[in-house]
């Protein structure tokens, strides 16, 4: 920690001084545009800085950026040494392009004991553990057969083993985010830890049966859930502003989260590997487990920079460029790749961002343009609720938030507007400029279906803009949406369609030029709420 603290040291100190030498600039007036354009600077988006851009960001070099490390740091200094040669004025903590914050990380200890017919278990090598936060235990061990003969077995107060299932999954040469080794032998693994925590066990031993893909997903789970959760601090928030904080263990969903269920029954579950199979068997067996949680608070940071607008008049209406800089770091191998680069996700929207910021450098707006980046989107939405709760200007002066997230792939005339369905539309104004502006100029054919209440993938809770919509904020959110490659190692700079991007970023940017024109700031919509 004290290392990372150093250097975050070094990192604001050279910031300050790239502050200095920008502080001046980035505001000229240029000449007007011709009556009628709809965006003054398109020429300042080009393909080759999107193209050096995301093979920068979404380069090996970056180890995949994985928030509360060194790699987010890397990308996080480099997010902003480009800002500062767009022409950017710094926005964040003392005349730097940096706003840092703490992010809590919680995790089982490294210190935890716990040991299988005499036989100790090193914690993510030997076993995954799961729904155990802090246990102190020591339980007779007895064998179920298989889930049929759970009823047949008295396992009230034990703790019950039960050998996995062969579970049919993808080919690693076909891996996506789900039906992957991982995803569905971790189902499996819930659910027998269900069925027998139903039964009355008092603790779960699960075996793997000795087949390559289960080995695969022991190691897999491990690397993911190992990481633990991830949250802030909610002290001095406005009620309601922290809600929902993600866990990114083995299985959940990154962002936001789409409301609550009923919580599963469960039982502190220990996932071992086959060779503990007949030692669990053994007669006299004990399981005999000591595990706990510890916390720790690492640096993450957003970079935020302005390009002031021309109108004194509006010089406090600040529109506001969204997008996150973090992905998933290095994981387990998959088709001989451990770098999770997350081109897509979210280097695409992170250097269109810099190049929307080289356009209103080039042409000022009549109100200042905000930009900023965010660190741990894949925490929970970190970084943007940070900022929220932080903001660089008072939030009654962020007029609109224009965020994106993964605006690189799919169909080269096809993309989505989220925010523009209810009950997520909480602006008309501000859906009618990204409408107009997809209308005249970049003629995208829009899918609606992932901005309704009822998808199942709850696209619209699961990026930046639901902080900001959730504090009444006029947000909406650009994305070109899924594809097989979503958090896989595949998600390489090399997939990404530039021309597309380029066109993805002109719409971000025309929208944003109407809005910072527009003669009355966006509406909010009376009454707009998300929770229900």
């Amino acid at each position: 920690m004290r290392r990372i603290i150093r250097s975050l040291s070094v990192i604001g100190a050279a910031s300050a001084v790239g502050a200095a030498a920008c502080s001046s600039s980035g505001s000229t007036p240029a000449a007007s545009p011709k009556a009628g354009a709809i965006a003054p600077a398109l020429d300042a988006i080009t393909q080759a800085d999107l193209r050096r851009d995301i093979f920068a960001m979404a380069s090996d070099a970056m180890r995949g950026r994985e928030a509360g490390t060194l790699d987010e740091m890397r990308a996080t200094s480099w997010v902003a040494d480009r800002a500062r040669e767009a022409g950017l004025q710094p926005l964040g903590d003392d005349g730097t392009f940096f706003q840092w914050w703490p992010m809590r990380r919680s995790r089982l200890g490294e210190g935890s004991q716990i040991s299988l017919a005499g036989k100790s278990l090193a914690l993510w090598k030997d076993a995954v553990v799961l729904n155990a936060p802090m246990i102190d235990i020591d339980l007779p061990v007895v064998y179920v057969a298989d889930s049929a003969s759970i009823s047949q077995t008295d396992v009230r107060g034990k703790a019950a083993v039960m050998l996995l299932p062969a579970v049919v999954t993808q080919p690693q040469a076909d891996f996506t985010i789900r039906g992957n080794f991982e995803a569905t032998t971790m189902q499996v693994v819930r659910q027998r830890s269900a069925l027998l925590a139903r039964a009355g066990a008092a603790a779960v031993i699960l075996v793997s049966n000795g087949t390559p893909d289960q080995d695969a997903a022991f190691d897999a789970a491990a690397q993911v859930t190992m990481r633990g959760s991830y949250g802030i601090d909610s002290a001095g928030a406005p009620s309601g502003s922290f809600a929902r904080p993600a866990n990114t263990g083995a299985g959940a969903a990154a962002g936001g989260g789409r409301g609550s269920r009923a919580a599963p029954a469960n039982a502190p579950t220990f996932w071992v590997r086959h060779d503990m199979l007949d030692a669990a068997r053994s007669p006299g067996a004990h399981l005999k487990a000591f595990v706990f949680t510890e916390t720790f608070y690492y640096p993450s940071g957003n970079v935020i920079g302005v390009v002031r607008g021309t109108d004194p008049k509006l010089a406090n209406e600040y529109v506001l460029f969204s997008a996150h800089q973090d992905h998933d770091g290095t994981r387990y191998v998959v088709n001989g790749d451990s770098i999770w680069n997350g081109a897509d996700d979210n280097a695409s929207v992170s250097v269109a961002v810099l190049a929307a910021a080289r356009a209103f450098v080039k042409h000022p707006a009549p109100r200042p343009i905000l930009f900023v980046w965010q660190g741990a989107e894949e925490r929970g939405l970190l970084g943007s609720r940070w900022f929220v709760n932080h903001p660089a200007v008072p939030r009654s002066q962020i007029i609109a938030v224009l965020n994106g997230d993964m605006i690189g792939r799919n169909n080269p005339d096809s993309a989505a507007l989220l925010g523009v369905q209810p009950p997520h539309r909480n602006s008309n104004a501000l859906v009618d400029a990204a409408l107009r502006a997809n209308a005249e100029l970049t003629h995208f054919k829009l899918d609606t279906i992932w901005d309704r209440p009822t998808h199942p993938e709850g696209w619209y809770f699961r990026s930046d803009h639901l902080p900001y919509a959730r504090a009444g904020i006029p947000a909406i959110m650009f994305s070109t949406l899924l594809h097989p490659d979503y958090h896989t190692p595949r998600d390489e700079p090399s997939r990404i369609d530039i021309p597309k991007l380029q066109k993805m970023t002109q719409w971000m940017y025309a929208t944003a030029w109407i809005v910072a024109n527009a003669k009355v700031r966006p509406d909010v919509i009376p009454g707009f709420k998300l929770e229900r």
